[in-house]
């Protein structure tokens, strides 16, 4: 039986500890992209919650309002920084997990919009493990806006943004990279609100949300535990230090 998304059967697994460097963060990240595109590493799935960040997409950077932008999220005590994958300015911080998955493929091109239907379901059932109503699909007016946004809803009606993903290919190897935003939204819907103006990009500072917003009491450990137990169930973890199953 395959995986959701179509890659392999075992990954390494990697928990990264608060680096306190967000540049560092977003750096290590194509490190290890890098080195399973050459061999050197095994698949890998590494999580850590991140520092403060405003990661900007590439267009965002020749805006003429993005030199105001990068001072909006210094002054909330974001570091921004341009991400070489995704779109639009998004934010981040502890209270959020950052999910890195990475395989070799020979043809990494192919799939990559299966891959992301494929994570998109595969993270939403996640957070409706933990009791939210998730689904699939852009929540009208939400920041960074993606086809396949995980989203909370209410009501039936999806309303916060909850998941962001990216993918980043080179030859030998893709990235999949997901933020969930688990807790304390509202410094991500401050930092949002003044960067996108600045930039001069409209949005709907509602959509920018967490989910503890709409589940009180759940936690980042809650949803990193239901995270690893739904991977666990599809394919096997293996710590790289003792490499023994987890």
């Amino acid at each position: 039986m395959s995986t959701p998304w179509g890659g392999e059967k075992e990954l390494s697994l990697t928990i990264d500890p608060p680096a306190h460097d967000a540049a560092a963060e977003l750096d290590r990240g194509l490190e290890l992209l890098r080195e399973v595109a050459v061999g050197t590493r095994p698949a890998t799935l590494r999580l850590y919650r991140p520092s403060p960040t405003v990661a900007f997409g590439q267009r965002d950077a020749r805006l003429d309002g993005f030199r105001r932008a990068e001072t909006a999220s210094r002054a909330h005590g974001f570091e921004p920084l341009i991400r070489r994958a995704g779109g639009r300015a998004a934010a981040y911080h502890a209270g959020c997990l950052v999910v890195d998955h990475i395989e070799p493929a020979a043809d990494a091109v192919a799939r990559t919009r299966g891959r992301f239907a494929a994570f998109g379901d595969f993270f939403a059932g996640v957070l409706t493990g933990v009791g939210l109503d998730a689904g699939v699909g852009e929540v009208p007016g939400e920041y960074c806006a993606g086809e396949f946004s995980v989203h909370g809803r209410t009501g039936g009606v999806p309303t916060i943004k909850l998941v962001g993903t990216a993918q980043r290919v080179i030859a030998g190897a893709w990235l999949f990279s997901s933020v969930v935003v688990v807790e304390n939204a509202a410094p991500l819907r401050s930092v949002l609100t003044d960067v996108y103006a600045a930039l001069d990009l409209s949005w709907q500072p509602a959509t920018a949300g967490a989910a503890d917003d709409l589940v009180p009491g759940v936690s980042v450990d809650v949803v990193q535990d239901a995270l690893l137990a739904a991977y666990g169930a599809v394919v096997h973890l293996r710590d790289p230090e003792t490499s023994r199953p987890c």
